[in-house]
């Protein structure tokens, strides 16, 4: 059986020097590092169907990808995969949050899998609508390579689609900005997990 392969790309770093919570607030981010760039663009496969957020930073950061010379067909905007909403929260500081709406914004975090901000979703709720996306282009792209430029947020719910693993369990996995996850459809509605958050054109650590 051939699988219908996702290649998740995390968009590049935010632009957020007043610490603002963004979601989906669209804020810009940093594509100058050339050489990540170009690592990530040969590590992703030429000739794929592309999908992105319709935020700012997944399509510059998709931009600057093929940019960097990966081929494949036009983007696409694919607003299921956005980050999670944190509705009346987004662009506003953690501190201003914490200061007017303590118990919401305690409890929110503490229990993040299911609880929603003001006027947001939960982790849940990006869970489901990731669900969609992967189900509905895995079948439109059936054993095409398919690259998504996303978020972390939605990167983990479809990790937790892929596994199968509980939502809460999903929020442990951390993806790198600028990473490459990537998970398989099969025919038969199975699931693998080729890797997760690899880092191309990055240096390892210093050992201590």
């Amino acid at each position: 059986m051939t699988p219908t392969r996702w290649w998740l790309v995390r968009h590049a770093p935010v632009i957020n020097p007043a610490g603002v919570i963004y979601g989906q607030h669209d804020i810009d981010c940093d594509v100058d590092d050339a050489t990540i760039f170009k690592a990530v663009a040969e590590t992703l496969p030429g000739g794929a169907v592309w999908l992105q957020s319709p935020l700012g930073r997944t399509r510059r950061t998709a931009a600057a990808i093929r940019a960097a010379g990966r081929d494949g067909d036009t983007p696409v905007d694919e607003p299921r995969l956005m980050e999670q909403s944190f509705g009346d929260w987004q662009g506003r500081v953690r501190g201003e949050i914490l200061e007017r709406h303590p118990e919401a914004y305690r409890r929110f975090w503490l229990a993040p899998a299911d609880e929603r901000a003001p006027n947001g979703e939960s982790f849940v709720d990006v869970i489901a609508r990731v669900r969609d996306a992967l189900e509905d282009w895995s079948a439109r792209a059936a054993g095409r390579d398919v690259v998504a430029v996303m978020h972390g947020g939605s990167i983990r719910a479809a990790l937790a689609v892929a596994l199968e693993i509980a939502p809460a369990k999903a929020l442990a996995f951390h993806t790198e900005t600028v990473s490459v996850t990537r998970i398989d459809s099969y025919p038969d509605g199975a699931w693998g997990v080729g890797f997760v958050n690899a880092t191309p054109g990055r240096r390892a650590p210093a050992a201590a």
